[in-house]
């Protein structure tokens, strides 16, 4: 193979390739995709968790919340329209995950809330959240930081699936 035909074969499987995306972390049944998070502004007390959780198995299970040593506390929460009005409120009997389905946590639909933040958030960075489920337990999971007021993945980035 010549160089040119090199350059042009490395150039288009550089095009063509995938776009990067963190570690899909398999547990048991479940399968956690995509997860993310946004920078935040120093001072900021709050921030947000999202990612898509698919159960393979028979058996349903449940999001109860986690830990972080970044927060004191990783909640389980859900906006919802109300008579027009944006609620948000805390799941205390975690989400749902259906047998044989999956759950996508998005801005503005059913998120995780990290509480009591210790430090800002900074774009680039990777925190390490341990999420915990009523029947897969403990799971550790992986959360890059993107900017503040990023949308999130592109549909292309969560292998189909949409936000």
């Amino acid at each position: 193979m010549t160089f040119p035909r090199i350059v042009i074969a490395a150039f288009l499987g550089l095009a063509f390739a995938a776009p990067a995306r963190a570690q899909d972390v398999k547990a048991g049944d479940l399968t956690i995709l995509t997860p993310w998070s946004r920078a935040t502004p120093k001072g900021a007390e709050v921030a947000s968790g999202y990612l898509v959780i698919r159960n393979d198995g028979a058996a349903p299970d449940t999001l109860t919340g986690g830990s972080a040593d970044f927060a004191g506390a990783v909640e389980v929460h859900e906006m919802a329209m109300d008579k027009g009005v944006m609620k948000m409120r805390q799941l205390t009997d975690g989400l749902p995950i259906p047998a044989h389905g999956q759950v996508v946590l998005k801005p503005n639909g059913f998120h995780l809330m990290f509480t009591g933040l210790k430090r800002a958030l900074a774009k680039g960075e990777t925190l390490k959240v341990e999420l915990t489920f009523a029947h897969a337990g403990a799971v550790a999971v992986d959360f890059p930081v993107r900017a503040i007021g990023d949308a999130g993945p592109a549909d292309g980035d969560m292998g189909g699936m949409k936000m």
